[in-house]
């Protein structure tokens, strides 16, 4: 049986960019705080980080959060004799130390004794917070009442640049909002650049359109339906495409598609230029004759 769990987007924090990546990630950490405080106070939480570094720094300003507030030790569900013989074990010098306040780390570069460790704590309700990088959302089914997605961006190692999650790891992460077994509802947090913000509230609260790939395409399929002869005159090459997928999408988005505007006049020159354009290349590569004079359209292949 699949139970499902609708997740709230309780509330999205938006912040305004700093060129300073540590300090852009610092100041989200106060928000994190505040978050689990007033929506999951005793009740698991997830924290999504771009990277391992952010694993531990995020881990540490809760705890000072928490020291603040004279309860330092405001994450943990079981007791210190109990939480201080397991970090023993642990080997990860700072997830040792975080363990001890009820914060777990998970991240690939700490060993799988220790993974395994925080994960069966986390299930036990040992310790309430586990702060991991995205990873998580695709591997371990760890589900949490809330999940806080700490930022929308990551470091791409080949672009050498910060780059926006795919729209799918962040639904991934909301996913991870929701215990079949206890909740009856998860709740997400969706910490974001104040100028990405209404995308991702559109993105989260709409679905996205579906659009055409024919476009991309357009040389084969009009290759294939000339051949079985559906297509014997460049005029019905236009006709064809009238009546496809491809044609409501352009006059829905056209400038997704690179039309003027969505005016039938618009749309009308759109195709006739994507025709001549594809029926060009098709005859450039042998695959069609035709003739046209004085660019007239009607003549037969």
């Amino acid at each position: 049986t699949i139970n499902i769990i609708p997740v709230v987007l309780h509330d999205t924090h938006s912040f305004v960019l700093h060129y300073n990546t540590i300090i852009r990630m610092a100041t989200m950490n106060k928000p994190c705080y505040a978050a689990i405080n007033e929506h999951s106070p005793n009740q698991p939480v997830i924290i999504f980080v771009a990277s391992r570094r952010q694993t531990r720094l995020t881990a540490l300003d809760l705890i000072s959060y928490a020291a603040g507030d004279e309860n330092p030790r405001a994450f943990l569900g079981c007791s210190d004799d109990y939480v201080e013989s397991v970090a023993s074990t642990i080997n990860d010098q700072s997830l040792r130390h975080t363990l001890t306040f009820g914060i777990g780390l998970h991240h690939a570069g700490i060993s799988s004794h220790d993974r395994e460790t925080v994960e069966t704590m986390f299930l036990n309700g040992d310790i309430q917070v586990l702060v991991a990088t995205a990873t998580l959302a695709w591997g371990v089914n760890l589900p949490a009442h809330l999940v806080i997605v700490k930022g929308t961006e990551f470091f791409d190692g080949k672009t050498m640049r910060y780059v926006d999650y795919p729209v799918t790891d962040v639904l991934q992460m909301m996913g991870r909002a929701g215990r079949p077994q206890f909740d009856t509802r998860g709740i997400a947090c969706v910490m974001v650049q104040e100028g990405k913000k209404n995308f991702y509230k559109k993105f989260l609260y709409e679905p996205f359109p579906v659009e055409s790939c024919l476009g991309e395409r357009l040389c084969d399929n009009i290759n294939a339906e000339i051949a079985i002869g559906t297509i014997n005159a460049v005029s019905e090459v236009v006709g064809y495409l009238g009546w496809t997928f491809f044609a409501r999408r352009v006059k829905m988005n056209p400038s997704y598609y690179g039309a003027a505007s969505d005016s039938d006049e618009d749309v009308d020159d759109f195709f006739l230029s994507g025709t001549k354009d594809t029926l060009t290349k098709l005859k450039d590569n042998g695959c069609v004759n035709y003739s046209q004079d004085d660019g007239q359209l009607g003549d037969e292949f």
